[in-house]
């Protein structure tokens, strides 16, 4: 038997004026995502915005249902949109924001697994390093890739190329 360790690297910042102009830019988007949120039975609302290769930025909000789970994640809203308005462009990076009722938490929101799962699945078809930004009032955090937020991704299943 032997112990090993995981390391996760992010970057912390306190304010959007830190961020690079482009990442400002995406979390404004998805700030901005946040307010189509249709969200009446959690009154959790989250915005996402991805950035393509491209520079194009494509956004998305959660969207319940009162059949529940038939609603969708910000996250998986804004990738799945990319992905079908884009076809074939990378995903170079995602901006999440979030809050009840239409606020924004104080520390970041982290995307629930299904949404990191479907985040690897892009990563991994395009090639290219996803990174991941999360943000709250008091604390933006950056994750240059997934499986820093994903460890042990599942990736194993054979898929033609």
């Amino acid at each position: 038997m032997r112990n090993t360790n995981w390391v996760i690297n992010y970057r912390e910042y306190d304010s959007l004026e830190e961020l690079d102009p482009k990442d400002s830019a995406l979390t404004e988007a998805a700030i901005e995502a946040q307010k189509t949120s249709y969200a009446p039975y959690s009154h959790f609302n989250v915005g996402a915005a991805v950035r393509l290769e491209d520079g194009t930025v494509v956004k998305g909000s959660n969207q319940e249902n009162a059949a529940s789970p038939a609603g969708l994640c910000a996250e998986r809203t804004a990738m799945f949109a990319a992905s079908a308005q884009h076809p074939g462009l990378a995903m170079e990076s995602i901006a999440i924001a979030g809050g009840h009722r239409y606020t924004i938490t104080e520390q970041p929101v982290s995307p629930c697994g299904s949404c990191r799962q479907v985040m690897s699945e892009y990563q991994r078809k395009s090639g290219v390093p996803m990174s991941i930004i999360l943000y709250g009032k008091d604390k933006i955090k950056v994750f240059d890739r997934v499986e820093d937020i994903l460890p042990f991704i599942f990736d194993s299943l054979e898929t033609e190329k």
